[in-house]
Formats: C-alpha cells, structure tokens, sequence
C-alpha cells in the first residue's frame, strides 16, 4: 500500500480490515478509501468480507446503531426514514457534468467541481464517532461476462444490511479487478435525530461520470442510499454504451409453455406498475423483479439479473394475490421492512387485507388515526411507497438458472405502465425497431408515491429508464435499436396495460389476468397462436384468450370482455403519438431519425383505420 494512503489509515483500522485491503492489491481501491476517510473523518473503519460472520456482523450492529428494531418474528427488523425521506429525490440527484461534455437538456446536471464542491462539503466529517464500513459487492453473478465489481463505503449499517440482501457478496470477484475498473459509492446518512438522517434539506445524491463514483448524503432512504441499486444503473448504463450491451430496468422470469418449456421474458414497468408481481406471477419462475444487464452472446441475447434480492413496494402485498412473498413476509427468516405501521412487534401495511391497529410506531414516529403533520394533512397508518427486503433465495419459485453466469435467453421483452385509457392489454410489435420505438421508446405512466412529487400525473418515461438515464436519450435509443443487429432471432416485443378502465372508470382487467397475457406471449414467441394485425400491433384472438382463461385462472372469458378490451381507442392513440411526437422533436436533440419515421408510420396507419371504421373500432371489425 502506498505509504501516503497507510498513513491516513493507520489507527483506523483493525489488522483484520487492514489485511483485507491490502490484500486485494488495488492502488486505485485504497486511494479511494484513504480519500474518504480523510473527507468524513470516521472514528473506525470495517472491512468486510464475503463470510457469514461478517453479514452477521452488520446484522447486529443495524440493531445496535437503532437504525433497525427487531420485530416479534425472528429475523425480521423495521427500519424507518426520515418523514421526508420516504422515496428517491431526483430534484437533488444530479450528474455531476464535466466540462465540455452535454448529456443533453433532459438530465439534471451540475458543473462537476462546483457539485464536487458542494457534496463533499456537507461529508466533510460527517462520520466523525462513528464507524466507516467498506463492503464489496458485484453487480450480475460473480465470475461472468455480465459481472461488475463495487465498493460501498458508508457509515449506515442499515444500508450494508440491505446491501448484503439484494446483491452478491463480491470481496473475491474484486481481487480480479485491474485498475480503476470498478464503482465506488461513498454515503452517509449525515446529521441524526432518533435514528434517522435529521437534514433533509442538505440531502444531496451526486453522481460523478468522470471517475464512476455515486457520492449519497443526509438520506438513508434505499433508492438515495443504496449506492448499488439505481445509482449504479446510471453508471452502468454509461459503460454498457461504451462496450456495446444494455443495462435495463426491467425484471427478467421464466414462463413455463406446453411440453415442459421454459421461456424467459424481460420486463419494464415504472415503479408501482406491477413489474414485482408480474416476474412474480403463481406457476412462472423469477431471475429478477428490477435490473437487468442484456449481452450478445453466440448470436443470442441473453441476460442477467443484476440483483440477488428484492427492495420491494409492499402496499397491496397480500396472501390471496402474491402467495409467495406472503409467505416470505409473515414466516421467521430474514427481512427488513421499512416504513410500515408496527404494533406489538408486528409490521402493518396498506392494503394488506387485515384489520389495521388504531394506533403503532410509524414513519412519523408514535402514530393514531387521525394523526396530521405540519401541514395539516392526515397521516396514514403506512406510506405508500413502505418497502420490504429480502433475498431472492428465500422465494420457492426462484428459477434455478437465477445464477447462471451466462445469464438466460431472451425470447421476449415486455414494457408496460399505468395507462387509464389508451393502450389495449396486451399487444405485440411487428418488429424489434417497431417495438422499441412505439412501444419503449413511447412508454407514458400516470405517476405513483416511489417518487417524490404529485401522483396520478402522466409522464413520459421511455423504457421506464427515464430517471436513470446518463446518456443522451437518442443515444440511448439507438443503442436498443442496434443492439438486435447480428442476433440470429431478435427477442419478440410486447406492450401490456394492466391499468385500462371503461367508460363507467372502473378497471377492465383483474389483477391476476396477467397470468393469462403472459401466456399468450409465450405462445407468439413460438408461433404456437395466431393473432390480428391492427395498426399498432398485433392482438390476440378471443378463441385463444378464452382457451387461455380457462386453462390459466379456471373461469369464463367472454367475447364481450374481449371487445371492451381490445377495442382500439384511436383518438386516444393518435394523441398519445402527438405527445411523444412532439417530445422527440422539440426536446431531444439527437432523436433518430428512424423513431419519427416510425412515429409517422403509425399515425398513417390509425388514421386510415379511423377513416374507414370510426374512432372506436371492435377487434371483430380488424
């Protein structure tokens, strides 16, 4: 080790946590860790390993640092936010730009030194009486063509603890790391009152491109904190463009077809759109319900999940609709739920389907009915965005290729959002360009409670990567479009909307008729259903849905049900392109031509259906 950097650490570290650094013989690793000890000034500094003694380490010291509580069933804990913590702040999360460099006038940016400036201020001897942990994990299984190494430096064993759930120890990956190939994330929750970061008006999540490092302070909130989650997508998604594969925010399952055949599907959904309880739906096997890295291997495309865990939205969670993680959440084994209603050492939540108690320890603190904040608006027994934490090896339906290093076949890729009124449940491209563009690239959702800011509102959320994005969305869009080039078979692409209602405004589709979509998607990547070809797609036939219905959820489908659902909504369609049209005209700059082609191309088609049909026109009439 360089003797400079030994002199900051020295008397920091036990010989122990010094050995393990040293050992991995990492010059820019141990700059990086003299750095930050340097800059938050920690009383002492853990390292830790990949062994069980070290995840049972960091168990106990969450519990004993009060940022978790055990609850009544062994190896559950709660932990809570700050109340105005409780979801990912994209105001304050900001690329930190260099200079002469543009990501375009879509991403929140910030002079690089000035950020520097800033961010590093308010670290600067934020850890001072506490313990620095340094932990090591990879992204995508270990030892793979998808791996990527990491290093988490933080002062919140809150978010060790979750870290070890949702992602692959990574200590022995990292001694393969050459150079200053890997990602640092450096975090502290900051100034603390009760346990919880106590200045939310300092929080700050910076990301610096130039040396692929996520700096995270005053928040503890899991998307803020948890370097390796959607922090780490941005950079990745950085060095997949570079190294021509994808880096997605979607779920990656296993759908099991006729004659024991297991196909694998990719899925984007933005947060609260049913992406977790598709990758999880009752019979199909999950590889991974967020993140998902896509190479060209053989000719194929093939994927990963990044993840080993799931940081879940628990709202609506209940044993009749998601059996699985049920069981999961009210069994002993390890899992930390966060922000949810607790009373007698039992966690509540939204939507859970039993009887909430009148009163409990929450997010705000001691809680009743009829509890208000400073604004004067009532709490809730829980918040809409309470999540759980667990590891995706604790879920009976895990699929067994889950680690494969060679990650799993794609035959189909799926995106889907909250959408009231436009698109029909389930509908299939004509072709790889055509899906991404009109269905990825065009992705719209009415907003939920996982971020910050007003629910219910419409945006614009192509691929539903939209937040993390660190390149230019053109780019970013061309990327997708040549990745098919040179597959021998392109994954097929879907568009789903769980979320249609009639006129009356009730919901058109049950929660678990997405079992019987799925199904059907299976069956088009084989050529084993035939469809209709609409102007926006191709759609199911009433006769293979109502066979599927049956087979699938064992009652009735009828041909009126299938006509309120796929009846196609031209004006609604035709102004949904009119909005994305004019986004990919007026605010990106290095849009493809290729996508207002297409654009173009589907508006022709709608309006000459229109011309002849009317604008509502039955999947009868197509």
């Amino acid at each position: 080790m360089d003797p400079k950097h030994a002199a900051v650490l020295k008397g920091k570290l036990d010989a122990e946590s010094l050995a393990r650094l040293e050992a991995l013989g990492n010059a820019s690793l141990h700059a990086f860790v003299a750095d930050a000890v340097e800059l938050c000034r920690p009383e002492t500094v853990k390292v830790l390993g990949d062994g069980e003694a070290d995840l049972k380490y960091i168990r106990r010291r969450a519990i004993d640092s009060g940022e978790e509580t055990a609850l009544a069933l062994e190896g559950h804990t709660v932990h809570f936010d700050g109340y105005k913590d409780q979801g990912r702040d994209k105001e304050v999360t900001r690329y930190l730009l260099p200079k002469n460099e543009s990501l375009g006038p879509n991403l929140n940016c910030i002079d690089r030194q000035a950020g520097l400036d800033e961010v590093r201020g308010f670290l600067a001897g934020a850890m001072q009486g506490r313990e620095m942990v340094v932990a090591f994990f990879c992204l995508g299984p270990c030892d793979s063509p998808f791996s990527l190494s990491c290093v988490q430096i933080t002062d919140s064993a809150y978010v060790v603890h979750s870290e070890h759930l949702l992602y692959r120890t990574g200590y022995e990956q990292f001694k393969r790391v050459k150079g200053n190939e890997f990602f640092r994330f450096l975090h502290s929750a900051g100034a603390l009152k009760d346990h919880v970061s106590a200045e939310p008006d300092k929080k700050r999540i910076y990301i610096d491109i130039a040396e692929d490092t996520v700096y995270s302070v005053n928040t503890q909130y899991g998307g803020n904190s948890m370097g390796l989650k959607k922090l780490a997508l941005r950079l990745a998604i950085r060095k997949a463009d570079r190294a021509g594969w994808l880096a997605e925010h979607m779920f990656v399952m296993g759908v099991h077809g006729p004659r024991k055949r297991v196909t694998y599907f990719t899925g984007a959904f933005p947060s609260a759109c049913g992406k977790t309880s598709t990758a999880m739906i009752a019979g199909e096997t999950i590889v991974g319900d967020d993140i998902a890295y896509f190479r060209a291997i053989g000719g194929e495309a093939r994927s990963v999940n990044v993840e080993a865990g799931i940081f879940g939205i628990i709202q609506d969670v209940k044993g009749s609709d998601d059996p699985v993680i049920w069981r999961v959440l009210t069994h002993a084994g390890e899992v930390i739920f966060s922000n949810i209603l607790v009373k007698d050492g039992r966690p509540y939540w939204l939507g859970m389907g039993v009887e909430i108690p009148k009163e409990g320890v929450n997010f705000s603190g001691k809680w009743h009915i009829g509890k208000i904040d400073t604004q004067g608006n009532e709490i809730p027994s829980a918040h809409r965005n309470a999540r759980y934490t667990i590891s995706l090896r604790k879920l009976a339906n895990v699929d067994p290729k889950f680690d494969d290093p060679q990650g799993v076949p794609v035959g189909g890729v799926i995106y889907g959002g909250r959408d009231s009124d436009t698109w029909v449940p389930v509908q299939q491209s004509f072709d790889w360009a055509h899906g991404v563009i009109t269905m990825g690239a065009s992705l719209e959702s009415e907003t939920t409670a996982a971020t910050l800011g007003q629910e219910g509102v419409r945006a614009f959320n192509l691929m539903s990567n939209l937040d993390f994005l660190a390149i230019p969305l053109g780019k970013y869009i061309n990327n997708n479009l040549k990745f098919a080039e040179g597959l021998k078979q392109a994954p097929l692409v879907f568009a789903v909307n769980y979320f249609q209602r009639g006129k009356d405004g009730k919901y058109l589709t049950g929660m678990r008729d997405k079992a019987v979509w799925i199904k059907w998607m299976e069956l088009r990547v084989h050529g084993e259903a035939e469809a209709i070809q609409g102007p926006a797609g191709w759609i199911p036939l009433y006769d293979d849905l109502k066979k599927l219905f049956k087979k699938v959820l064992a009652r009735p489908y009828t041909r009126e049900q299938y006509v309120e659902q796929f009846t196609l909504r031209i004006p609604e369609n035709l102004a949904k392109l009119s909005r994305i049209r004019r986004i990919y005209e007026q605010d990106v700059s290095d849009t493809p031509p290729v996508v207002l082609e297409t654009l173009v191309a589907q508006r022709e088609r709608l309006q000459m259906l229109r011309a002849a049909k009317g604008d509502y026109v039955s999947p009868l009439d197509l």
